[in-house]
Formats: structure tokens, sequence, C-alpha cells
């Protein structure tokens, strides 16, 4: 067992710890430690990590509450305790930044040490403290839990010289409710201790191998929870980075394939170049790498010895293939030339990075073609940006909106900029979702991709016409946000690692040999037939766990559909189909499995679809005048109004709609973290009519086009 103080320390502790493959339940905790001779009595605890307002030159301290599952700690009352301000739930990656790259979910009282100790502040629940009974929380990893008692606790925070102030939230809680009630109803009473009591986002009631943050309540603490919990990434020991497991990898993989066979029929060919730039040929474009200057890697030193020039990792690849497409292209004979790669880039994102969604290295993939003339560069700008739509939709089952970026916002150094925007409801934030370029000929020109005019030697030669364009594995992140729930992943079942499971169920200790015999042949003779119809399959038939185990760790995973198979349903002939999306069950007979599982799975994509299309297009609001905007924005909504077109005015949007209208102190905005103002989305391809006259929201002016705006990631 691998704990993160030194095993001297806990020397004088009767420190009680079991590893499991999978956190059980309540109940079969009350097992398991009965079994191993332990006190089955226990309580949860939850180790919250919060982040208080800090000027940007300031150093974060963050603040530790240690607590009873059960407590309710007000964000504003631990301020008070430690003299900060405003503190919010930390993100994921601050977690991992102060606590040796430990997810939330697997961070406890022994993840404090010596070392860290004195870069963060404690606050201890007094009812913990006090507590005889065992507290169970996870030392470092989900697949431990440790059990002590509150003043072992508070002994080891002592040892490592942690001064945790003690607060009795509970005597605080009965205080504020006594004082409260002289002005209220019972009734009224009840509502807010209700309230108060969801403030941190805790599920009621959730098991420790359950999502136990709330989507609604407490959205970055839930979406860390749903890719480490649901198995999609791993933390890594450099911050920023993370390790995609198979079941995310997976996605990636039918993404892979989708496009590469619809590019392949436009003449693209997949190739690779050095992840590896210097500094001279970076240096050539410095309009274009301007953007990226801040976020690049370098390498600068090759085991004892300094290079004699700083080489680059990649942050995109205009200027490591550009210089070989000058070499290349010699004739129009040899336009157009397209070139497709699917590889990482690495973008040294100091602040806010978030799994998939921005990540210090990621996977896309990046095509860059030349043509002969702007006509042809066009129509594939187009095409492939119907191809990722084409990947939100048919696999992913997630709406996008098609248009072109603004000035302000269109790729460095190009022509114009297509792009899908998406939309994750719970925040209402936008997000991009992928771009297709076209670069006009100014790189050509930079690094001379140029060919003889085929209308003769006499004329003047032709730059090519250039495009790019990319995906990366944010997709992924996106799909997750905008399907998934408090009981886990919702996977569309086009990119579902494991389509369908097949759980035996309704055995007892009353079950005969032949007839739980049966059961087992049937479910894995249902695995096969699924199988032979192209059906991703699994039949899990571990004897170790519980039907209601096994249902919930399918749901945690995001398996789209479940087949429960028992006696009662093996004398009809049947199996027990339980939809993931909409928890709907469907008898259906074995005999037809072949056809009408596949059926069914097509009708959970298109569903799935079609609701999150619905959501996405309640929450576009058109409107006319400023005050509308807010309106609208403040409701989690994008914003779709009539605008003038001038960057200034593009500016004095997202500046004057990131003010609050209810008093509250603005925050400090991060220019790479969620934007607080609105900013341009795109310009949709499909436009609402523009009525002559129609003025800009901001500026007054006579509005050009309808644009849609949002706060964003």
């Amino acid at each position: 067992m691998s704990l993160s103080p030194p095993e001297s320390q806990l020397a004088a502790l009767s420190l009680q710890a079991i590893s499991h493959d999978s956190p059980a339940n309540n109940g079969e905790w009350a097992s398991i430690l009965a079994a191993q001779g332990l006190d089955h009595s226990y309580e949860l605890i939850k180790v919250l990590v919060f982040k208080p307002k800090t000027a940007k030159s300031a150093t974060v301290v963050p603040i530790v509450l240690i607590a009873l599952n059960d407590t309710v700690a007000p964000a504003g009352l631990i301020a008070k305790l430690v003299g900060a301000k405003d503190p919010r739930l930390a993100s994921a990656d601050l977690v991992a930044e102060f606590f040796d790259g430990l997810a939330p979910c697997a961070l406890g009282p022994l993840s404090i040490n010596q070392i860290n100790a004195t870069k963060i502040k404690v606050v201890l629940d007094k009812a913990l403290v006090d507590s005889d009974t065992k507290l169970a929380f996870h030392p470092s990893s989900v697949d431990q839990t440790v059990f002590m008692s509150g003043s072992e606790i508070t002994a080891y925070l002592e040892s490592i010289g942690c001064d945790a102030p003690v607060c009795d939230f509970a005597a605080l809680a009965t205080s504020s409710a006594s004082a409260s009630s002289k002005d209220s109803t019972a009734k009224k009473d009840t509502k807010k201790d209700s309230a108060s009591a969801k403030k941190d986002g805790k599920i009621d009631g959730a098991a420790l191998v359950g999502i136990t943050a709330d989507k609604e309540l407490d959205f970055p603490g839930w979406y860390s929870q749903i890719v480490t919990k649901g198995e999609m990434l791993d933390y890594y020991d450099v911050s920023g980075c993370y390790i995609m497991r198979p079941a995310s990898y997976f996605v990636w993989e039918q993404i892979q394939d989708y496009f590469n066979f619809r590019i392949k029929a436009m003449g693209v060919q997949n190739a690779y170049f050095p992840m590896f730039v210097s500094n001279r040929v970076l240096e050539k474009e410095k309009d274009h790498i301007e953007g990226f200057a801040p976020e690049v890697a370098w390498v600068t030193r090759a085991g004892n010895s300094e290079l004699d020039e700083p080489i680059a990792i990649r942050p995109t690849s205009e200027t490591v293939m550009y210089p070989y497409y000058a070499k290349w292209i010699r004739s129009h004979r040899d336009l157009p030339l397209k070139l497709n790669q699917w590889n990482s880039v690495v973008r040294w994102e100091f602040k806010h990075p978030q799994p998939f969604l921005r990540t210090r290295e990621f996977l896309w993939q990046e095509g860059h073609t030349a043509h002969l003339n702007f006509e042809d560069a066009n129509e594939e700008v187009l095409e492939i940006l119907d191809h990722y739509a084409g990947i939100y939709k048919d696999l992913l089952a997630v709406p996008v909106v098609k248009g072109v970026k603004t000035e302000k916002e269109k790729f460095a150094g190009g022509l114009f900029t297509t792009t899908v925007e998406g939309f994750i409801p719970t925040t209402g934030r936008g997000i991009q979702g992928a771009t297709s370029h076209c670069l006009g000929q100014n790189f050509s020109k930079m690094f001379n991709i140029s060919v003889e005019n085929p209308e003769g030697a006499d004329k003047e030669k032709l730059f090519a016409w250039q495009n790019s364009w990319g995906l990366s594995t944010r997709v992924i992140g996106v799909c997750v946000m905008v399907h998934s729930d408090n009981k886990g992943l919702v996977l569309p079942p086009r990119v579902a690692q494991l389509q369908s499971v097949i759980v035996p169920c309704g055995l007892t200790v009353k079950t005969t040999a032949e007839d739980r015999d049966a059961i087992m042949a049937n479910a894995k003779s249902v695995e096969k037939a699924l199988k032979a119809v192209g059906i991703r399959a699994s039949a899990d038939t571990r004897d170790n766990y519980s039907p209601g185990w096994k249902f919930a760790n399918w749901e945690l995973r995001g398996v789209p559909l479940r087949l429960e198979l028992g006696p009662a349903d093996l004398k009809k002939n049947q199996v027990m189909a339980v939809r993931r999306d909409t928890g709907e069950k469907i008898p259906m007979p074995i005999a037809d499995l072949a056809i009408a599982v596949p059926a069914l799975l097509e009708t959970i994509h298109d569903d799935m679809y079609n609701r999150a299309k619905a959501l996405f297009d309640s929450h576009i609001v058109k409107v006319d005048t400023w005050k509308e905007f807010i309106t609208a924005l403040n409701g989690k909504n994008v914003v779709l109004a009539p605008w003038c077109g001038e960057m200034a005015c593009e500016e004095h949007i997202k500046e004057k709609s990131a003010r609050k209208d209810d008093g509250e102190e603005e925050e400090e905005e991060d220019e790479k973290a969620p934007s607080m103002g609105a900013k341009s989305l795109c310009v949709p391809f499909e436009q609402p009519e523009l009525l002559e006259g129609t003025r800009c929201v901001c500026s007054g002016k006579l509005a050009t086009k309808y644009t849609l705006f949002g706060r964003s990631y």
C-alpha cells in the first residue's frame, strides 16, 4: 500500500486499510469489514479543495476542508476562518499540482504531508475531530480505503506540523437556523436547510464507487469524476498532461476510421513529419506563430550538453511542413498536394488545463493542402467542415452550428476560418468543435510554394492557394459533457468500446447449480450471437460481484445497453434490455436479439442526438437589444445578435458583457480560461433575415450579419 506520508509518521496510528478492485457500496463494506474482523460501523468523510480569489501576481494558497460527509460547510464561513476571499471549488489540475498528481476523488487527509502542508491552509470539522467512529476515506487511490478515527487524523496532522483550525459547523448551522426561524415559517426553514445542504454539490447517498458531485451544482468536480471513475483518462505526474485510457482512445480510433475514409476519398494522403522545429524555421512566419509563442515548449539540452540552437516542440505544423511543400511542388501538375497527419502537439498551457478540453499535449489530425486556385481550395474547406459536423452528429450524437469566424477570431495568417461550434448546456458555454481554414496565399508567398503559370512561361508564376484543417481529442470532452449524468458516462453506441453488457441476475442461495449453469451458458450464448452481427458485447459472469454492483459499474462506464438475464427471463426465452440514456426497460425475445439490439442501438443514437439538438436550439436566443443580450447571456444561453462586424465593437462586447449586473465584484479574467465575457463564436451559415435598417446590438451602427456570441471554453 502506497501512502504519501513516511511510514515512520504512521507507526503510532492504528491504521486499517483495505485494497479492492473497485469500492463496494455501503452494505457490501459492512460484510467486507466484518469478514476481516474489523468494526463495521464507520462514517464517510470528504476532503474538498477550494481556490480563494487571488491577484494574478500572488501565489495561490488552496484551502483544504476535512469534514464528515454530511457536514454542511459554507464557503463563506471557511473563508472567514482562514482570512481568504471568495473561495471556489478548485479545478482538478490545481489539486494535482499541490498533491502529487492526485485526482480530487482520491484525496484524503493522508495526502497532506510535510512538504505541501506549508503551501496550503487546512480547516477541520469539529464533528469529525470528536467522532469515535472509524472514518473512511481514500489514501491516494480510489482502489484503496483507509479507516481512522478523528483523533488519529488530528494527531497525524499535528505530527507533520499542519496547523488546522477546528470549526463547529453543526453548531453554527443550528444557530443560523434558529435566527432564521424568527422571520420564516417552518416550511420555509426546511427548504432553506435543504438548499444549503446541497451547496457543495454533493449527491446525497452516493457510494464511494459512484459519482459524488452533482452535475448541476459542481460541474468541475462532476466532470473530473466522470472522466476518471468512468475510466476515460487518468492524471499524469506532469501537470496538464493526461493518460488516455482504452475507453477514450477507442472513441478516437472510431473518429480516425470515419474521417480517414472520407478524406482519402477526396485524395488526401496520410503522412508524418517530425515533432521538432528549429528556431530559425519557427521565426520565419512571426505573425502566424505570435499567438502560440507563450505556449511553445523548447528543448535546450541533450544529456549534459546544451544545444547550440534551442529546438521547439511543434505547437502546430505549418512551419514544419511548408518548406518541404516548396521543395516538392515544382509544377502545376504537382497540384493539388493533400497531406494529413495524425499526431500530437504541445502547447504549454500554464493556467486552467482541463482534461480533453485544453491540455499541454493533445492528439489531433492536421490536414495541409495546396491548390492551384481559390475555387478548389474554397470547395475543400467547406467539404472538410461538413465531415467535422458529421463526426459530431453521426458518431458523437452532438449538434453543432456551422459558420465562419470573425476577423478577430480567425486563424492567424489565414484568409478565413470556418468552424463548427458546440454548446455545453449545464454551463451555458459555447465550445469550438473543429476548424477548417482557407489560408489564401500568405504562407505560399512566405515559403515560396509556387509553380509556373500553366498559361505560358511568359506569365507570372503562381503561388499556391493553401488550406489547413484540424480536429482534436477535445471532441471526447464535448461528448462527455453533453450526454453524461450523475450516474456516470453516457456514451453514444457508435463510439462506445462496449455497446452491450449481459448481466446474469436473480440468482440466490436457493438457485440450483443446474439453473445457475443454464443462466451463465445463455449469457455467453447471447454474447456470441451479438458479436456475430458486429455488436461489441460482453457477458459479465463474475461471481464475486452482485448484480446491483454490476449495474452501477456499467452505468458508470456508459455502456449504452444492459441485457439482464434471470431465471424468470430464461423461462420466457427473453432478456430485459435497459437503456443507459433513459433507463427504459424493454423485454426482448432471445431469438430476436441479433436484429433487435442493433436496431435499438441506432434508436438510442438518434434519440441522444435529438435531445441534445432540442436543448441546444432552446439555448440559442435571438435578440435585438443590449438588455436582451445580457439577460439571455446570464440565462446560460448563446446569443444570436445583429452585429456591425467591426473588431473594436467585438472587443467592447466581450469587455462590457463581463461586467455583472448583480452588484458582485467582477472576477479577474484569464484569457485562456473559460471567458467571463461573451466573445463571437461564429457568423452562422444559416442566417435569419436581416431587415433593412437593423442596428448592431452594441454599437448602434448598421448591422451586417447575425452573429453568435457566448461565453465559451
